[in-house]
């Protein structure tokens, strides 16, 4: 047997005064799929690092295969076999992902022998269980597709342990299925064992054969998953408040009548190299509703949403707010009232050096009263907004000073809401909006939307999570090869009928056939 037992016993880990971790065990059987639950700020993160060597454990120990070992830096964990997929990418964007594989794996001579090492990942990639074109830029690639190739990297460098943080977080419920099966799969039979990080109790109950729950810090339970439950999981992470985190999002039918707030039409966007990705998409979006945009990454959808925000150009149609055309600059956002979210807000709606006060300013810095009379910026009045805006969306910790890119996932979810949503919007669009995030983090941000929504704000949601989009839509467009080829409301929706079309056969099922999880992976395939 290839895979490893490895054994965490009594961890910990301080960052000054803060406690981590603190007194943390667990077992990871060989061969199995071990589960590890907790709200953010929990610890998990801080633990995976610990066994990755990128951020040593402070105390305890650590024993593979009932040997004690020393993990001191990435390079001795990556020697015994460790390998993680993080959280946040660490692809090389400007480099092909042939060329991020064969990076991976380090020790590269001077020259590379192109032929030998082409014909090698060809076959990689020939019994891989999913794809990703070998010569497309990383940079241009979709969240999904880029995740995909994390977990492909590690699955290349024949990793024993196989770490994952979130790694269906970008992933449509089809890909989800298709990639934790096969890693259960890989496991069952003896070729590696699995730590996994999920926020998902569907993962834990359906792939995972252990659980451990952390919480502040410290360990608060573990168990067989086949002793355990969803309800009894959700009472270790957090108590009565998951439970009421859990009840706000009861999807309640909707049917909008408010004017049209954002129209598209006949809107084409090309990638980096010239391809039209969005094909002549046409939608809108009315006053007072939330309309979900589902697709497989990589089907036009993050093309759209940029050229949405501004972010990119695009090549043919138009879109107008509120009747009037728009083009998505910073004084058409301020007049129409638009707000925003963009997918991985860290690198695309913030900026993580400067301080949450400066970020949350980044919309009115230059209106009174920030900007004073003589045209500098009021410091003390910047201050007193954030913490304003900290406050009402509950951005932990609350301290407006601190570098936003040090805040957790959520946090920065938070923060960027509470900036744009600031005032009163009439649009506002989001893509992804709680990549990573935890159930508490996840029913907050569902609920400021839901308010903004409530408040009159037309909502375009783009996410390659389709249980949100079920959850929090009131009606779903489907994109497939960068055109949309479905309309339903969230309350008439089949899964089976939405998985066909996110797959680009949509006519092959029949209209409210329930779907299992094998229908739904072979829509994907």
């Amino acid at each position: 047997m290839r895979a490893l037992k490895v054994e965490v016993i009594g961890a910990g880990k301080s960052f000054g005064a803060f406690r981590a971790l603190d007194e943390v065990s667990l077992t990871v059987r060989p061969g199995t799929v071990h589960a590890l639950l907790g709200e953010n700020g929990a610890g998990k993160s801080t633990l995976l690092k610990g066994l990755i060597g990128y951020a040593p454990l402070d105390q305890g120990q650590i024993a593979v295969d009932d040997r004690e070992v020393s993990i001191h830096n990435p390079r001795a964990a990556h020697a015994l076999g460790f390998g993680m997929v993080y959280q946040h990418f660490t692809v090389a964007p400007g480099l092909s992902v042939a060329e991020n594989l064969l990076l991976a794996k380090g020790g590269l001579p001077f020259a590379i022998d192109w032929k030998a090492s082409r014909a090698g990942l060809e076959a990689f990639m020939a019994q891989a269980p999913f794809k990703v074109p070998l010569d497309a830029l990383v940079g241009t690639l979709a969240a999904g597709e880029k995740q995909k190739l994390e977990i492909l990297k590690q699955l290349y460098l024949q990793s024993r342990l196989l770490i994952l943080d979130e790694p269906t977080s970008v992933l449509t419920v089809q890909e989800a299925f298709e990639v934790l099966g096969l890693v259960r799969k890989l496991a069952q039979s003896g070729e590696l064992s699995v730590l996994m990080i999920t926020h998902k109790f569907a993962e834990v109950l359906e792939f995972a054969d252990d659980v451990t729950v952390l919480r502040r810090g410290r360990l608060v339970g573990a168990t067989k998953v086949a002793d355990t439950s969803a309800d009894a999981l959700a009472r270790w992470m957090m108590g009565e408040e998951v439970k009421r985190a859990l009840e706000t999002g009861t999807h309640a039918a909707r049917v909008p009548t408010g004017e049209v707030r954002l129209k598209v039409d006949g809107l084409t966007v090309e990638d980096d190299h010239g391809m039209a990705r969005a094909k002549g998409v046409t939608l809108d979006v009315r006053r007072g509703e939330i309309v979900g945009l589902a697709g497989i990454a990589g089907n036009g959808q993050k093309e759209l949403i940029e050229a949405l925000l501004g972010q990119r150009p695009h090549a043919a149609g138009s879109i107008a707010m509120n009747g009037a055309p728009y083009r998505a600059t910073r004084e058409e956002m301020r007049r129409h009232r638009v707000g925003t979210l963009p997918e991985e807000p860290l690198a695309n709606g913030c900026v993580g050096k400067m301080s949450v006060a400066e970020n949350l300013a980044l919309r009115d810095f230059d209106q009174p009263p920030i900007r004073r009379r003589t045209g500098l910026i009021d410091r003390n009045k910047m201050r007193e907004a954030a913490l304003v805006r900290i406050a009402a969306f509950n951005v932990k910790p609350p301290d407006p000073q601190r570098p936003i890119g040090t805040l957790s996932g959520g946090n920065v979810q938070r923060a960027i809401l509470a900036r744009e949503l600031a005032s009163d919007v009439d649009v506002l669009i989001v893509a992804n909006p709680v990549f990573g995030l935890d159930f508490a983090a996840v029913a907050d941000i569902h609920d400021k939307l839901r308010r903004a929504r409530d408040r009159g704000a037309a909502v375009l949601v783009a996410s390659d999570d389709l249980d949100e989009l079920l959850e929090l839509a009131d009606r779903l467009l489907i994109i497939s090869d960068g055109e949309i080829v479905h309309e339903t409301t969230a309350a008439q929706a089949s899964r089976a009928e939405i998985g066909a079309f996110m797959a680009g056969r949509g006519h092959s099922v029949q209209v409210g056939q329930p779907a299992s999880p094998a229908d739904v992976t072979g829509a994907a395939r």
